[in-house]
C-alpha cells in the first residue's frame, strides 16, 4: 500500500521505501511469467501497494517502473514493505490485522482511483470474499463502506478548506458522477455538498469572528497590567 498517515512513514522511512533495484530485463520476464523456477532467486516488491512477492505470484501484473527487486524476502521486509498475502514470500502467513491495513492504507492514498472489489483483492492479493470478509471482521464495516466514509471525509475537508467546484471535489475523491456524489453526500452527511459549504463558511466567520472578539479583550499594555 502507499504510504497514508496511517502508515507513521517520515521522509527517512520514505526514502526507505525506495530501496531495492530496478528489475532487469530477465527478472521482469521472469515477474511477468509467474516463474516458480525464479523463486529464490530474489524477491520484488511494489512502490505503489508496499508488497513484496515471489517471481511466481499470481498477482495483478505490475507496472514496470513500480518494481524493485531484492535478494531476500528479509531485504524487502527491511526496506519498509510488507509480504504478500498470496504467495507468502516470508514462509510465514500474513497476520490479518497487517493484510487490513495494506488495504486501508492502499484506499487512503487512492480515493481518486476506481476502487472496486475486485481491483482490491487484485492489488492487495487475496480473493474478493476473504478479503470482504476478513476486513468486515476487523474494522467493523465493509470495504464499500469504508471507502464511501474516506471519500466524505476527504469531500468535506476540500469543500470547507478549497475553493474547488463541486464537480471537481467530486471528481478528487473518485466520484466524478456528481449526481451520485451528491446524493451520497446527503445520505452521509444530511447535507448536499453545497449546503455543507455554506454551513461550513459560516461556521468559519463565527469562530473569526470569536477569535476577533477574544483579542479585542486582551490589554494592550501587558506591563501595565503587572504593576496592578
Amino acid at each position: 500500500m502507499r504510504t497514508s498517515n496511517r502508515s507513521g512513514l517520515d521522509g527517512r522511512g520514505r526514502d526507505k521505501l525506495a530501496a531495492g533495484r530496478p528489475a532487469s530485463d530477465q527478472q521482469w520476464e521472469a515477474i511477468i511469467a509467474c516463474d516458480n523456477a525464479s523463486n529464490g532467486a530474489f524477491i520484488y516488491a511494489v512502490t505503489t501497494t508496499r508488497i513484496f512477492c515471489r517471481p511466481s505470484c499470481k498477482s495483478r501484473e505490475p507496472k514496470r517502473d513500480h518494481v524493485v527487486v531484492f535478494d531476500s524476502a528479509r531485504d524487502a521486509a527491511g526496506a519498509g514493505f510488507r509480504a504478500c498475502k498470496r504467495c507468502k514470500p516470508t514462509g510465514d502467513r500474513l497476520p490479518d490485522q497487517e493484510w487490513v491495513h495494506q488495504i486501508t492504507d492502499y484506499i487512503d492514498t487512492h480515493l481518486q482511483e476506481d476502487l472496486s472489489l475486485e481491483s482490491l483483492s487484485q492489488i492487495c492479493h487475496g480473493s474478493v470474499f476473504h478479503m470482504h470478509r476478513t476486513f468486515k471482521r476487523l474494522q467493523g464495516e465493509t470495504p464499500v463502506q469504508y471507502i464511501q466514509h474516506r471519500r466524505i471525509a476527504e469531500a468535506s475537508s476540500l469543500l470547507a478548506r478549497s475553493g474547488l467546484g463541486i464537480a471537481e471535489v467530486a471528481a478528487k475523491v473518485g466520484l466524478p458522477n456528481v449526481p451520485y456524489f451528491t446524493t451520497l453526500f446527503k445520505r452521509k452527511t444530511g447535507m448536499t455538498p453545497a449546503e455543507f459549504r455554506t454551513t461550513a463558511m459560516k461556521n468559519g466567520e463565527q469562530d473569526k469572528g470569536k477569535d476577533d472578539g477574544d483579542a479585542s479583550q486582551v490589554n494592550p499594555n501587558p506591563v501595565d497590567a503587572d504593576r496592578r
